[in-house]
C-alpha cells in the first residue's frame, strides 16, 4: 500500500545505498549519488523507496527487514506483471529494472517510474471535497480501472505461467483456511478468536458460483491501493501487486465492495478523509453488471470470499504483531478490521441484524 512520505527511511535502506548506487551504474542508470531520498510509508509489509539520480526519480521497492519464505519471489513476479501490463490500459507504474540478485542488498528489489498522484485512503485534495460530480467520477475511475484488468488475457501478454489457474475455483475456501490454521504454529495464537470464520467458511464451501471466468487479478484492490490524478477524476495508477495471479475477477470487484468507503463499512476499512458522495456500493453492481456482463447472485459469493480472504490475511499482521514482527498496534488494528469483515459477510448473508 503506498500511503504518505516520511521524512526518515528505513534502515535497510540506508545501509544499502552504496550497493544500490554501484548495481545502477553497472545497468545504466545514472550516475552519483541517491538524492531527495525518502520512504513512501504506510501498510505492514514492504518497503518503498523514493530518490532521485541524475535528474530522473525512482521508485524502489523491496521486502519487509523481516522477509517471509517466498518474499523475493513476490518482488520477481511483481516486476514481471508490472513489464506484462506496459502499453495496455491498465494504469500502473512502469518498470524500469529489478535486480534477482541477493548479494546486492539482501532481497529482490525492482525500480518503478514515481507516480505524481494521490492516495484516497490518506488525503483528498480540496477541488474534490468541494464538488460532489467530482466525487462520483472519482469513485466509478476506480471501477474503471478494475473493469480495465479484469480484461487482461494472462496469455496474450505473457502470464500464462502465472500462479496456478487450474482448479483456482475450487481450492479458494480449502486454501485460506489452511493459511489460518497455519496461524496456529504460534503459541500465542488460536484461530478461535476470530468470530463467524467458520460459519462464512461453511457458507462459501457449501455454495459456489453459477459461472467463473479466468483472468488476472490484483488480489488486493481497494482504495488504499489506488493513486488519483490531481487534477482531473482520473485513476494514475494501480498499485501493490503483491497478490497478482490468474483468478476470477469478481474476486477484485468482491474485495472493491468490501471495503467501499461507506458509513456502513467503516470498521473494515483503512481511515480515510471523508467523501460524501461516491457512489454506493450499489451504484458500482450496477455499472459492474451491465459492463462486464456477470450475473448478481455471483457478485454476492465473490463479495463474502473477499470477505473470508481479507480476514485471514489481515489476522496474519495480528499474528505478526503477536510475534513482534510488526507493531502491536498495527497487529491490533487489522485484527479489528478483520472481525468487521466477517461481521459484513454475515451481514450479507443474513444471518445478523
Amino acid at each position: 500500500m503506498i500511503m504518505a512520505e516520511v521524512s526518515q527511511f528505513d534502515d535497510i535502506a540506508v545501509d544499502s545505498v552504496e550497493h544500490i548506487e554501484r548495481w545502477m551504474d553497472r545497468a545504466g542508470l545514472g550516475s552519483g549519488p541517491l538524492e531527495d531520498m525518502t520512504t513512501i510509508g504506510g501498510g505492514t509489509q514492504n518497503i518503498l523507496l523514493r530518490f532521485s539520480r541524475s535528474g530522473r526519480g525512482y521508485v524502489l521497492r523491496r521486502p519487509p527487514a523481516h522477509k517471509r519464505r517466498n518474499s523475493d519471489e513476490t518482488m520477481l513476479r511483481e516486476a514481471k506483471v508490472l513489464a506484462a501490463l506496459a502499453g495496455s490500459d491498465v494504469p500502473h507504474p512502469d518498470l524500469i529494472a529489478v535486480c534477482g540478485d541477493l548479494e546486492v542488498i539482501g532481497s529482490a528489489f525492482y525500480l518503478m517510474e514515481p507516480i505524481d498522484g494521490f492516495n484516497p485512503s490518506v488525503e483528498i485534495p480540496d477541488r474534490y471535497l468541494a464538488d460532489a460530480s467530482t466525487q462520483r467520477l472519482l469513485g466509478f475511475a476506480v471501477l474503471d480501472g478494475l473493469l480495465a484488468l479484469g480484461r487482461v488475457r494472462p496469455a496474450e501478454v505473457g502470464l500464462a505461467d502465472l500462479g496456478r489457474p487450474d482448479g483456482w475455483l475450487e481450492r479458494q475456501v480449502s486454501r485460506w483456511q489452511r493459511q489460518l490454521a497455519g496461524y496456529s504454529e504460534s503459541a500465542a495464537y488460536s484461530p478461535d478468536i476470530l468470530p463467524w470464520v467458520t460459519e462464512v467458511g461453511r457458507w462459501l464451501a457449501e455454495r459456489g458460483p453459477r459461472q467463473h471466468r479466468m483472468g488476472l487479478i490484483h488480489g488486493d484492490f481497494h482504495f488504499a491501493n489506488v493513486l488519483m490524478d490531481r487534477d482531473r477524476p482520473e485513476l494514475a495508477a494501480i498499485v501493490d501487486w503483491e497478490l497478482t495471479t490468474q483468478g476470477d475477477p469478481l474476486l477484485d470487484f468482491g474485495h472493491l465492495l468490501a471495503t467501499w468507503p461507506q458509513p456502513e463499512n467503516a470498521a473494515a476499512v483503512l481511515p480515510a478523509v471523508a467523501l460524501p458522495v461516491l457512489p454506493s456500493d450499489q451504484d458500482l453492481i450496477e455499472v459492474y453488471l451491465r459492463r462486464s456482463g456477470r450475473v448478481y447472485e455471483d457478485i454476492v459469493w465473490f463479495r463474502v470470499l473477499a470477505c473470508f480472504r481479507l480476514a485471514i490475511i489481515l489476522e496474519g499482521t495480528y499474528v505478526r504483531g503477536l510475534a513482534g514482527q510488526t507493531s502491536r498496534k498495527t497487529g491490533m488494528e487489522a485484527h479489528q478490521r478483520a472481525g468487521a469483515l466477517l461481521d459484513q459477510a454475515m451481514n450479507l448473508l443474513g444471518k445478523r441484524a
